[in-house]
């Protein structure tokens, strides 16, 4: 078992395959669920939004998206479980059957309330699958950790209402959200990120507190998944006891566990 800097089992993998199989395979042994857990959260901050903006059709950027999960939940009203039956393996065999299957499910399952989903993810493999599926109505495929974006990135990144992450805060920093502000044109779009409590949220709130935004925290957490192994348990915990973050009741029982933090413009 590979373990990165953090501790946590290295998955890098699962996001580069041409088609969400080995994804959902790998994550379903784990429990992964936080983007069900975060489906009602998004669901009300987008009412909120479009009740406090005016905006019909509101624009989601869904950062660290990789298959399109997070619209696939909240465009199409799927649910995990749902995702993980579709992608076990017994449906078609090739990618291009695959797509046409998902491409029939989204002209099909269309939103009561619209919404527009933008993916940046820095695996192009996954973006292209979510956006031909039709999850995706637009892919920004960047690394903003490490480059501003060009200026047709930029272009796709501009206009976002609101910015949404489950799970990437940690190894996407400040650095990412800051451009994605700075690519607005001075709108701040409204943000909801669940964050592993192993990853301090501070540099990030500081950085938007500078851009004009007030964030509070949610008193819930949210379990991501299970540990993968005994080896997984001890880095993350090695690295929860390093960071002053008290584990017992939750980590130490065995799950990774998210926190949310929503941010929105101080004059809101």
């Amino acid at each position: 078992m590979r373990l990165d800097a953090s501790g946590k089992v290295s998955l890098d993998h699962i996001y580069t395959a041409p088609d969400p199989r080995t994804y959902f395979q790998a994550l379903r042994p784990l429990g992964y669920r936080v983007p069900q857990l975060a489906k009602p959260w998004f669901e009300k901050t987008v009412k909120e939004y479009r009740e406090a903006e005016r905006v019909a059709e509101p624009r989601v950027l869904d950062i660290g998206c990789s298959y399109g999960v997070n619209a696939a939940l909240l465009k199409h009203d799927l649910t995990m479980d749902e995702l993980y039956d579709r992608y076990d393996g017994s449906g078609p065999g090739s990618r291009a059957a695959l797509l046409e299957r998902d491409r029939d499910l989204t002209r099909s399952r269309r939103p009561a309330h619209p919404l527009r989903f933008t993916g940046l993810d820095a695996s192009a493999e996954a973006l292209a699958y979510a956006h031909e599926a039709g999850f995706l109505d637009d892919t920004v495929n960047a690394d903003l950790e490490a480059d501003d974006p060009t200026p047709a990135q930029r272009d796709r990144l501009a206009g976002t209402d609101l910015v949404i992450s489950t799970g990437c805060i940690g190894y996407v920093t400040e650095r990412t959200l800051t451009r994605v502000v700075r690519a607005q044109d001075g709108r701040l779009p409204w943000m909801a990120h669940f964050v592993l409590r192993m990853f301090p949220f501070g540099p990030v709130e500081d950085a938007l507190d500078g851009l004009g935004y007030r964030t509070v925290r949610i008193d819930e957490v949210f379990r991501q998944r299970r540990f993968a192994g005994p080896e997984e348990r001890r880095g993350v915990l090695a690295g929860l006891a390093a960071a002053d973050v008290d584990a017992s009741g939750l980590e130490e029982d065995g799950w990774l566990y998210a926190q949310l933090y929503l941010s929105r413009p101080r004059h809101r």
